[in-house]
């Protein structure tokens, strides 16, 4: 049966990483909402659309997305997923109260997942890492202009992506000053839904993001073959 993986934590704690770990190595689609809207408020076909525009200012303060909107867009991609089949993981998706458990006219991510899925195959991750782990690992990370591969530090770090040699860029993003922002964004608006889902009766698997990502990959897939 095809699993959900949703996995946590603070900007930095290594979600997107151990999201694309569970993709190369298990077959997992990871759904990185964060790209995919990146992709939308950024592509030069919508530079006249008034509500696009309004979520990209958004986007480029570190301030979250209209809820409703990202819902919509979430939501219809999960449907084409679950229709296939797939294993599915998303990295620190939803990322509010709203979109993962919705309100009296919008059915949230949550629920729609439980059904299509199956309450059994949905896992829960936590990554936790210090404040000034995730400030000096975020300012420090850059992405593929083109193909959006994240390439961690390195002293030896080239500035040209290993896997399409596309130069390598800075997210808006991951500037220190919006890195708080997109800390205290985090505290108040995406760990309360980590308490709703203890209250439905969901476990949560809290992990060290300190150490090395292959480290923290390999309590990933401990505690998922915990649940086969």
């Amino acid at each position: 049966m095809a699993k959900v993986v949703m996995i946590y934590g603070q900007p930095g704690s290594g979600k997107g990483t151990q999201a694309y770990l569970l993709e190369a190595v298990r077959g997992f689609f990871h759904f990185d909402t964060g790209m995919h809207l990146e992709q939308v408020v950024r592509d030069p076909a919508n530079k006249n659309n008034k509500k696009i525009q309004h979520e990209r200012k958004l986007f480029d303060s570190g301030i979250l997305l209209t809820p409703s909107w990202v819902l919509g867009i979430v939501q219809k991609k999960a449907g084409e997923l679950a229709a296939a089949g797939s294993d599915l993981v998303f990295s620190g998706s939803p990322r509010t109260l709203f979109e993962a458990f919705g309100d009296s006219k919008n059915q949230g991510l949550i629920a729609f997942l439980k059904k299509a899925y199956g309450r059994k195959n949905m896992h829960f991750f936590v990554l936790r890492v210090s404040e000034k782990t995730s400030i000096w690992r975020n300012s420090h990370r850059l992405v593929c202009s083109t193909c959006g591969a994240p390439v961690l530090y390195h002293k030896n770090r080239t500035q040209h992506c290993p896997f399409c040699a596309s130069p390598l860029r800075q997210r808006s993003l991951d500037k220190p000053d919006i890195i708080r922002k997109r800390l205290r964004e985090y505290e108040e608006r995406t760990a309360p839904i980590l308490s709703k889902l203890k209250n439905q009766g969901f476990k949560i698997n809290y992990l060290n993001g300190e150490p090395a990502p292959y480290k923290v990959f390999k309590n990933v897939l401990k505690k998922l073959e915990s649940r086969n």
